[in-house]
């Protein structure tokens, strides 16, 4: 199977410079839950209180997100969601992003609008939930920088076919979908809405896959997804891959996304990250800082990989933006950059050796 080639239309002139005008084209829309990430420090023993298990993500009701929030008192909140990080590390890079999800008619629905349109994500025309309540993400981090995380959804999950604009599909260069959206109620008809609206503007299709758990429980519908053609590119950890596989050995996981013939691109924590394409391997370290918080750090990789895409970098120097904008969130509390970015697609797409591959030419792509 051979993947389409990756879609290079962007929306600025060259890496991190200029602004498309309102009507203009985007480097990348994501598709997914819209949360607000509440965040607050705590020690490992404040998690055996709260009855959470260090290092995984619970679902609560409402009730339980008030309960939890009342006892560790969030430092910080703030936009979130998976999707919702990476278009807003697009546009800290310099991109112009846009961002489909449902959202309550309430406070935090508010603050998540607000959030995302003063960092200049494009949002679509569908209007907020009446009586329903925003989705909130509880993110605990302990000192070692290890988050916990506990969700109410809330109207997260009630995004529908008729939620996704046109308008704003049409325009991108890559719609990024997220994982966690195979949980909808209605999936498959939600994502062959998405999928035919990118497919019309000629966007290439990109797919995060979320969470090892959610892959192993809709492993057959991503298997028909990747084997149609719908999905070009596919990003996610090492053990999310694995679980796509259906193999807990991850050479056998990248040899896997090479059958398939998606782009696919596999972080590896220290180690950095790979990523598979039909024709080569490209291998590129992670940026060592200091961690205090690894929330968003995913995230923030494919948005770096996924705006190096769109701008009409190679694979391997995508990649390399992915690492650089991965590491700009370690060192500090929440899933965001704290700063402008455009900075750093200089650096990585303008200069700098190119990636590792397995071919002299690997990684040589950027502009």
């Amino acid at each position: 199977m051979t993947a389409r080639p990756t879609a290079t239309r962007s929306a600025a002139e060259e890496p991190g410079q200029g602004r498309a005008g309102e009507d203009g084209p985007l480097d990348l829309v994501g598709v997914g839950s819209a949360l607000v990430d509440l965040t607050a420090q705590v020690q490992p023993e404040d998690l055996a209180a709260l009855g959470l298990e260090p290092g995984t993500m619970t679902l609560v009701d409402e009730a339980g997100a008030g309960r939890l929030a009342e006892a560790v008192r969030p430092e910080a909140r703030s936009s979130g969601g998976s999707v919702a990080n990476t278009v807003v590390g697009v546009a800290a890079l310099g991109g112009r992003a846009g961002f489909l999800g449902c959202t309550g008619d309430d406070e935090l629905g508010r603050v998540f609008r607000q959030d995302l349109a003063a960092a200049g994500v494009v949002l679509g025309d569908g209007a907020p939930r009446a009586g329903g309540a925003t989705g909130r993400c509880l993110v605990l981090v302990t000192p070692d920088g290890q988050r916990t995380m506990a969700t109410f959804l809330g109207v997260a999950t009630d995004l529908r076919p008729e939620d996704l604009d046109p308008k704003v599909l049409r325009r991108a260069a890559v719609v990024y979908l997220e994982g966690y959206l195979l949980d909808v109620p209605g999936a498959a008809e939600l994502l062959e809405r998405a999928v035919a609206l990118a497919h019309e503007g000629e966007a290439a299709v990109a797919l995060g896959l979320s969470d090892p758990l959610l892959v192993a429980r809709h492993r057959d519908r991503l298997l028909g997804l990747l084997e149609a053609g719908s999905v070009d590119v596919v990003v996610g950890n090492a053990e999310e891959a694995r679980a796509l596989a259906g193999s807990r050995d991850q050479e056998t996981a990248l040899g896997f996304l090479e059958e398939l013939g998606v782009l696919g691109a596999v972080t590896l924590g220290e180690e950095g990250a790979v990523v598979v394409a039909p024709e080569d391997r490209y291998r590129v370290p992670t940026r060592p800082v200091p961690v205090v918080d690894t929330t968003g750090a995913g995230d923030l990789f494919a948005a770096g990989f996924l705006y190096g895409l769109a701008r009409g970098a190679g694979p391997g120097d995508a990649a390399r933006l992915g690492t650089a904008a991965a590491a700009t969130v370690l060192g500090h509390l929440g899933g965001r950059p704290e700063g402008d970015l455009r900075a750093l697609v200089a650096e990585v797409l303008g200069a700098g050796e190119p990636a590792q591959g397995s071919s002299s030419g690997s990684g040589s792509g950027g502009r």
